[in-house]
């Protein structure tokens, strides 16, 4: 038994591991390894069944659909590392991938379009659009232009009475644009003003627990 593996396998799937029991589709390996490189990097186990149980691979064929996943399938393409870890004759390839620094990538699906993903807990989420747009500015040399008019008052005054507000809320009670709220959220986020939380279901953005309205008022 090689205690390495195991002690990997021990910690099951979560947002920064995830096991394959074998690669029949470079598609699907291309979205983790976008949501992988996406959030906070992490490892694919191949030769892993869901269960932790090694039933191992054969290694070049899954390295080389592995590769096609990460160049062809991915855009920008996907830096990983390989290692092989053999345990009672059976070989499992890990495969690691570290968070890129041109978010955001995207991955081919099975009808030709380019999506990009992230990992949350132990799945591969779709990202939304506001996170596509927050990816963007920090990418761009000039920063963002921020105005504290009455939308950003007013999602500010709303987050500090409720949980959370969707994007789609937001343009509902603020009678405002999907451009508009675009900038507002988008800037929010990147001024860590607000956090998205994002799951299989949707995403809502909720206030950071540490804003302090009024010492932000001053500064604004």
């Amino acid at each position: 038994m090689n205690t390495g593996l195991y002690k990997l396998i021990e910690e099951g799937e979560h947002q920064q591991q995830d096991f394959k029991f074998c690669i029949n589709d470079s598609k699907k390996i291309a979205k983790s390894l976008v949501a992988f490189t996406n959030t906070d990097g992490g490892r694919l186990l191949i030769g892993v069944k869901d269960n932790g149980k090694v039933v191992g691979i054969s290694t070049d064929e899954e390295y080389y659909m592995v590769e096609a996943a990460a160049k062809i399938y991915s855009n920008p393409p996907v830096n990983f590392i390989t290692k092989q870890w053999i345990s009672e004759g059976k070989t499992v390839l890990e495969i690691s991938v570290q968070p890129s620094e041109k978010k955001p990538h995207f991955a081919k699906d099975e009808s030709g379009k380019w999506l990009a993903y992230i990992r949350i807990k132990d799945e591969n989420v779709l990202a939304h659009n506001i996170q596509l747009v927050v990816w963007k500015k920090q990418k761009s040399p000039k920063g963002i232009h921020f105005t504290y008019s009455e939308d950003e008052k007013f999602l500010i005054d709303y987050l500090q009475k409720n949980k959370g507000i969707t994007f789609s809320k937001f343009i509902r009670l603020a009678h405002i644009s999907r451009k508009k709220a675009e900038e507002v959220l988008s800037n929010f986020v990147i001024m860590d003003v607000i956090k998205m939380q994002t799951s299989r279901e949707g995403t809502v953005f909720v206030l950071n627990s540490d804003f302090d309205k009024a010492k932000f008022e001053r500064f604004k």
